[in-house]
């Protein structure tokens, strides 16, 4: 496919996910859907099963699955009003098409330790290895508090909104491709100039939830220096808010265990995430650390 076509593609697909993941109750139709990014429907069946790897239908589903198992998780919403806000026609098929991708009613889901269901945890019982029993799992939890406590700093913040360049990644795995693809375009545009200007990246989808594979997430740049849209690159806002701010000085490795800790903590405190999508901002180029460590705030957003 041609280069300067496909960064074309790419943009009215990153169009297509915003509509979608502000519209899972609609109808989500391929020609509607279609229409949104400005293709044939046959086209754009190509086109989006080339950038994401699934059909379009796969994806509104799975979207529609994945944030009902993280509002189960971390709401109090009635089975039946998360049914119809994520677009199912009634409280049988929301059931059914969640233990298909589960293996548990949205009710056993609620009810048991939420990491079983992780997708992590599901390949790695693929794998031979069985789940925590009760005690590992409270062992589990209780190092991980102490590890927050000795190597986070932790804040309630009110958050300012964020104007951002981004790149769209899939998957966990090359995301240093499109550091480098953002990086060099934002050289390109001299925004680095802008003493503000920092890296990070913006999460819509949590592994608790989401195979690694189809995580999705913003590479971005804050900057408050003008720039025009072009290519693989689109303009992002974070809105203002409340979060929970943790800073971090961490090897690559522990951004996950960071991540986890830092949702303990704010359970543990009473806190409930909000709608928004949580981040991470970086203060440093972790290569230039004498340990090859990231400074790095963690943002999750709150009520």
């Amino acid at each position: 496919m041609d280069k300067e076509i496909h960064k074309d593609y790419k943009s009215r697909i990153n169009e297509v996910f915003n509509y979608i993941d502000k519209n899972l109750d609609a109808d989500l139709s391929l020609h509607t859907i279609a229409n949104i990014a400005l293709f044939s429907p046959y086209h754009f069946h190509r086109v989006f099963k080339y950038i994401t790897n699934e059909t379009l239908r796969t994806y509104v589903t799975r979207r529609r699955i994945e944030k009902s198992a993280l509002e189960l998780i971390h709401r109090n919403s009635e089975i039946t009003e998360i049914s119809t806000k994520y677009g199912f026609n009634d409280l049988s098929s929301f059931t059914r098409a969640f233990k298909k991708y589960y293996g548990a009613s949205p009710t056993e889901f609620r009810r048991q330790n939420p990491n079983k269901f992780s997708k992590i945890r599901q390949i790695d019982s693929k794998n031979g290895q069985d789940y925590p029993n009760s005690e590992k799992y409270i062992c589990i939890i209780n190092n991980l508090k102490k590890w927050i406590e000795m190597n986070a700093k932790i804040e309630i913040k009110e958050t300012p909104q964020f104007n951002l360049a981004g790149v769209t990644h899939i998957g966990i795995n090359g995301v240093e491709n499109s550091f480098e693809k953002l990086i060099k375009w934002a050289n390109s545009k001299h925004l680095f100039k802008d003493p503000e200007a920092k890296l990070g990246r913006l999460f819509y989808d949590s592994i608790k939830v989401t195979q690694p594979d189809k995580v999705r997430m913003s590479i971005f740049l804050i900057t408050n220096e003008p720039f025009n849209v072009e290519g693989e690159i689109n303009k992002l806002t974070i809105n203002k808010g409340k979060c929970i701010v943790g800073r971090f000085e961490i090897a690559p490795h522990d951004f996950e265990k960071s991540w986890t800790g830092l949702f303990i903590w704010m359970n543990e405190n009473g806190y409930k995430k909000s709608i928004e999508n949580p981040f991470e901002i970086y203060h440093n180029d972790y290569r230039e650390h004498p340990e090859n460590k990231f400074i790095v705030d963690l943002y999750i957003p709150i009520e």
